[in-house]
């Protein structure tokens, strides 16, 4: 049996334009051999009647009063129902369909409500499922606990997890994820006007500009699919272009000249600050008692840069107060620099590429923007800005990398 796994956002399945040209996607799976799981995120967005915020606002006001058990039991709604509705346009038009909810799927998590981890695939039902059917519809982001059996959801970007642990525990020949855009791009074209949509990135890449603010497909789902090799496509509902192909090496896809892509992307991250804390006189702890404390109170804590004397670190910008309270009760006098945003410079071919930090930085500085802070890996390049130079950085470092070309 030849399986593809193809998931359908919010926006995909809001209204009937979006499930017509979804449609057309399963047929063409369906014409070309294909058995199909499709993943269904809840309708629309917030305010559409259906979508899961709308559904969190329903008792919002009182949301303290509810668990996060009952809180799964509700926010699962938005795909249940998303699920039926797809099946019930598929078999209208003469594709043989049935759905199934996480839990009937074979998602067993752990217990950990609202944000829960993929135990185990029990995938028996779904391939008895296929047997007999054209398309599986599954309602994406939720499973059922080991434990209990509770309703469970896996957090946000669900619903691209849903689709990658069904690719990978399947054996799926491709995961299609469609949105609204062509693909990946070498920016965010809401910021970039001349961005242009990649043919072909590694996972890593993926998972790296996703991590750093690229908002086409979740970093877990990169990275089930990753483990289990399966390649990924980011397609758009709209248009039958192939897309963004996610896989695990350029060379058995596309030729060695990809290779010689310096870098594929620029992504960019607002709403942070940057602290700095320094040691009081005589301490030789500061980091140690700085990051735990910000792990006890549940605050991530991201770009750090570690000196004798102290440390440097960000924050979002919604814990930014707490934390500056937790330090100033250990004593602390820290530095604050809020609207700041994280700019990243992502792409396999740095890795051992002298001169690539020369030109981040004389392309910044070109532009008048100031770098407050800086840090690299083997395939990314991150400096922080002040938030009101962002979209200048991003669209200097775009040009700096001739990426438009």
């Amino acid at each position: 049996m030849k399986i593809i796994v193809q998931k359908f956002g919010g926006t995909s399945v809001k209204d009937d334009r979006g499930r017509k040209m979804a449609l057309k996607h399963i047929k063409d799976a369906i014409d070309e051999g294909y058995k199909v799981v499709v993943v269904v995120s809840a309708m629309g967005r917030n305010g559409d009647p259906y979508a899961t915020d709308t559904l969190l606002s329903l008792v919002y006001g009182e949301i303290e009063a509810i668990s996060k058990r009952e809180q799964d039991m509700l926010l699962s709604c938005g795909e249940t129902i998303s699920s039926i509705v797809f099946s019930s346009m598929l078999n209208e038009n003469d594709i043989k369909a049935t759905a199934l909810n996480g839990s009937q799927a074979g998602f067993v998590t752990n217990e950990e409500h609202t944000n829960a981890k993929i135990l185990e695939m029990k995938s028996e039902r779904l391939l008895n499922e296929l047997a007999n059917h054209d398309v599986v519809v599954v309602a994406g982001f939720q499973g059922a606990s080991k434990l209990n059996g509770d309703v469970t959801t896996i957090g946000r970007g669900g619903s691209d997890t849903t689709a990658a642990a069904l690719g990978a525990a399947l054996d799926a020949e491709f995961v299609d994820i469609f949105t609204d855009v062509e693909g990946v791009m070498t920016a965010d074209p809401r910021i970039v006007e001349n961005a242009k949509p990649l043919s072909i990135v590694t996972y890593t890449e993926i998972v790296n500009l996703a991590y750093q603010g690229a908002k086409v497909i979740h970093p877990r789902a990169v990275e089930i699919a990753m483990q289990a090799d399966v390649p990924i496509r980011v397609r758009s509902t709209y248009s039958h272009a192939t897309g963004t192909l996610v896989t695990s090496n350029y060379m058995t896809k596309r030729g060695s000249d990809v290779h010689e892509r310096l870098i594929t992307g620029i992504a960019q991250v607002p709403n942070v600050t940057q602290i700095k804390v320094s040691a009081k006189e005589g301490q030789y702890d500061v980091q140690t008692e700085v990051f735990k404390a910000m792990a006890k109170d549940g605050i991530s804590v991201d770009f750090f840069n570690i000196t004798p004397k102290g440390v440097i670190y960000t924050v979002t910008e919604k814990v930014t107060d707490r934390a500056i309270e937790i330090l100033e009760q250990l004593g602390y006098e820290p530095i604050i620099t809020r609207n700041c945003a994280k700019v990243s410079t992502v792409g396999a071919g740095i890795m051992g590429v002298p001169g690539v930090t020369a030109k981040i930085v004389t392309a910044l500085s070109g532009n008048e923007i100031q770098i407050l802070q800086s840090a690299d890996s083997h395939t990314t390049i991150w400096v922080l800005v002040k938030e009101k130079d962002m979209v200048k950085a991003v669209n200097a470092l775009h040009e700096a990398f001739n990426l438009a070309k």
